[in-house]
């Protein structure tokens, strides 16, 4: 519940102050299993824009439609109790941790990365940078956010924000609804084809650049044809986090957006199913 007035409160506040971001996607104190060379640092939630105006959900509807990851428990919600015959309404679910729209720990990749729990909150608000590769899909649905695409981003929109999660928009995210047999694009053979981050552009987000986290439209990190998931490989044991299978992002702008993450705290979880949120400037 919020008072009149209270929404109006919180926007000019997160509009206005610095909240630390660490550029790891942990505590800069946190053990040495999980932490990273990169320094933590303050990040203005506006990006230089101004107060933030509206709110757009990210997040794909979690239910048994939702298509998942060949080999993976498809999702179930079951009535566990009903108000007729309970006094109360409760349902079980039957899922693993990476289904919907959900977050990757470093842990999912690497035995002594962080899990979900062990991830700094303060890195669950980040400033979201948007790179669009529509244009590349058309010709291919195998298409990769490649470093090119990242250098001519920055050539329209300035440098990445220290503390950002970089966001491949391929319009990819539509089929999650619409088609789900092309979301997944599986072949005759079994091979997957969908948009992905390239290796060399995962890479260069981490030697050059601090950026906390990747987010995709599509199933996973790595594009459908791969088959030993070398971003995942490399991006997860550096101590970031990404985020699969994300909602909307045709409707986010390429810089000024903040991205918050409603990630559950389950000791030991390689991953979860989140609630994104983006905080947009006016």
């Amino acid at each position: 519940m919020c008072i009149p007035g209270c929404l109006e409160t919180v926007r000019a506040s997160l509009s206005r102050r610095a909240i630390p971001i660490a550029s790891n996607g942990l505590r800069p104190a946190a053990d040495a299993a999980s932490a990273s060379p990169a320094k933590a640092h303050a990040v203005r939630t506006n990006t230089g824009a101004g107060p933030f105006t509206s709110v757009l959900d990210l997040t794909h509807t979690l239910s048994p439609a939702f298509p998942v990851f060949p080999g993976d428990p498809v999702i179930e919600v079951t009535p566990f109790a009903t108000l007729h015959d309970d006094g109360y309404n409760m349902k079980a679910w039957h899922l693993v941790e990476h289904s919907g729209t959900h977050l990757d720990a470093p842990i999912h990749f690497a035995d002594n990365g962080a899990s979900v729990e062990a991830i700094d909150a303060a890195t669950l608000i980040a400033p979201l940078a948007v790179v669009d590769i529509t244009a590349k899909v058309q010709h291919s649905a195998d298409a990769v956010l490649s470093r090119d695409d990242l250098s001519e981003w920055e050539a329209r929109h300035g440098r990445l924000p220290e503390g950002a999660c970089v966001a491949m928009h391929s319009g990819w995210g539509m089929f999650a609804i619409t088609d789900p047999e092309r979301y997944i694009g599986r072949d005759t053979d079994g091979t997957l084809h969908f948009p992905g981050i390239a290796n060399d552009a995962a890479r260069w987000l981490i030697e050059e650049r601090q950026i906390v986290g990747l987010a995709v439209d599509t199933l996973s990190l790595d594009h459908g044809p791969s088959r030993d998931f070398p971003v995942h490989r490399l991006w997860l044991p550096s101590g970031r986090w990404g985020l699969e299978n994300v909602a909307n992002l045709d409707q986010a702008p390429a810089v000024g957006a903040v991205l918050v993450i409603g990630l559950p705290k389950v000791k030991g979880a390689t991953g979860a199913p989140v609630r994104l949120l983006a905080l947009l400037p006016g």
